[in-house]
């Protein structure tokens, strides 16, 4: 009693799990301040069976969330904070990753497929081709056909999985992506466990009709995929039984960065790069090969919000390749020193396409290329490259959001694992020329998981007013090149990038064309 006398009370505390593409978080807040007190990563270990193919182990994510849950709260008591303050959990994710287990047993059927998989190549040239006018793009959804989104890899699966194909005509069949299969056993799994998702995680698998907020028949028809294996579709902020409030990664970040305005934009530099528009409770369509996407429903009688997104599959993913693939750094914090020493590409160029490339183009057959190369060259300049690469895929990105909405940006609010390259920064605000703002405490993400927990109806322990909320100091990284400078730019560099970068796409098509034929 004495011990559990002198525990500090700090008020309600929220609690969320950051599921990602590399690593699961669980992170603990202060709901009154917004303070980060404590959290624990674990790191999550991806396989590639084949070239293009990304696969990760649905049962290592669900220990990986138990152990940083545990190891959250051991770090709490430590400190002497009482962790039975702790009011609601919150689940944000990777969004596109697929999964489908078995009810009955609790068992994952396969491997989770993640977003960045190719393999559903084949499956999507196909759907193209018997699309009226072979069009990629789908009103409905707000998406484009593509490898990404999660219903071409549902697909895949019941056609080559054997325990998915029997399952699903067994009735024994759950599909879901990371959120629905977290809550799922987090609620009890095969005994009684909650099947479920929010309206951002489902307008991701093109399924989803963005305009009626539900699951769409007629999709489903289309995909050939039984309505019956989907989760229940409900808001991103309400109780679901042990957790409180889900949303997909990105339109996590943009709740945490408090982007409820329209026209207010974040931009996440995570795995992949992924710049998120508000854009209000009217979905825009883009003509410009963005994503019209469901941002966020906070609470089950409030509206949904639409963003416009533009997603890029490689960001900081480069850097893990060039550590481990290439072995020119030894950690991720050498880039920065690197690129620093030299502090341009010397005229190397870097278009890192290796699952494709996603927005504006959406062309999956594209392949990564580096050019330019002279026998000055060396690593260092090959590091700058290959952060200019990120920020000119960034400034692509925002440039078609600014037609598209014809609201151009003033700043751009920035969060991410990247974002601690201070470098990388400094370019971003050259190659936008806008100022670059990052926020001090830099779990945005996890933090938008936890502002909709605590805000649910029942829970009602954080206010999402934004006179309410509490000024969270940030860095603004102001662009430091004049207008000669940015004419010259943009004139050679970036259109260097982009022509390459378009050819390469084509080249690529062809090619892979070509060998198809040929087999």
């Amino acid at each position: 009693m004495a011990a559990s006398s002198n525990r500090i009370t700090l008020g309600p505390l929220v609690a969320a799990i950051d599921q990602g593409t590399s690593s699961t978080r669980f992170l603990v807040f202060n709901a009154k301040t917004a303070e980060l007190l404590s959290h624990h990563q674990v790191e999550i270990k991806q396989s590639f069976p084949k070239e293009g193919w990304v696969e990760e182990d649905p049962k290592e994510i669900l220990q990986s969330v138990y152990e940083c849950m545990d190891r959250t709260c051991e770090k709490l008591t430590q400190l002497n904070i009482d962790i039975s303050n702790i009011k609601a959990i919150g689940v944000t994710n990777q969004r596109e990753t697929t999964l489908v287990w078995d009810k009955e047993t609790g068992e994952p059927l396969y491997n989770a497929i993640v977003w960045l998989d190719l393999r559903t190549q084949s499956t999507v040239e196909r759907l193209i081709n018997k699309t009226p006018g072979k069009n990629k793009n789908h009103l409905k959804t707000g998406l484009p056909i593509s490898t990404y989104f999660s219903a071409v890899k549902l697909r895949w699966l019941m056609d080559n999985v054997e325990k998915v194909h029997e399952a699903v005509l067994s009735h024994r069949a759950m599909f879901g992506t990371v959120d629905s299969w977290l809550i799922w056993c987090l609620t009890g799994g095969k005994k009684g466990g909650v099947h479920c998702t929010d309206v951002t995680n489902a307008s991701r698998t093109m399924l989803f009709n963005i305009h009626t907020m539900d699951w769409d028949p007629e999709l489903c028809k289309y995909f050939d995929i039984p309505m019956e294996i989907l989760p229940k579709v409900r808001s991103s902020s309400e109780i679901y039984g042990l957790m409180v409030s889900c949303l997909g990664d990105q339109s996590a970040a943009l709740v945490g960065q408090m982007c409820f305005k329209d026209g207010q934009a974040k931009n996440t530099y995570g795995t992949g790069c992924f710049l998120l528009k508000n854009v209000g409770t009217k979905p825009v369509m883009s003509d410009h090969g963005l994503l019209t996407t469901v941002a966020y429903k906070l609470g089950r009688d409030k509206p949904a919000c639409y963003a416009l997104e533009g997603s890029v599959a490689i960001a900081g993913a480069v850097v893990r390749w060039l550590k481990d693939n290439l072995g020119i750094i030894q950690t991720s914090t050498e880039l920065e020193k690197l690129a620093a020493d030299v502090g341009t590409s010397y005229g190397c160029y870097f278009v890192p396409a290796f699952s494709g490339l996603y927005a504006p183009y959406w062309e999956p057959s594209a392949r990564g290329i580096i050019c330019g190369l002279t026998q000055f060259t060396n690593r260092s300049h090959l590091a700058f490259a290959a952060l200019e690469a990120v920020c000119f895929q960034t400034r692509e990105i925002l440039d078609a959001m600014n037609q598209d909405s014809c609201i151009h940006l003033s700043q751009l609010q920035v969060d991410g694992g990247m974002t601690s390259n201070r470098l990388l920064m400094q370019l971003q605000a050259d190659i936008l020329c806008i100022p670059v703002v990052k926020p001090s405490m830099p779990e945005t993400t996890a933090l938008g998981a936890a502002m909709a927990a605590g805000a649910a109806e029942g829970v009602s322990v954080w206010s999402l007013n934004p006179e309410d909320l509490t000024e969270v100091t940030s860095e603004k990284f102001e662009p430091q090149i004049n207008p000669e400078e940015e004419t010259s730019i943009f004139s050679s560099v970036p259109l260097g990038f982009y022509i390459l970068g378009s050819m390469f796409m084509l080249i690529g098509a062809k090619y892979i064309a070509g060998q198809c034929e040929s087999e």
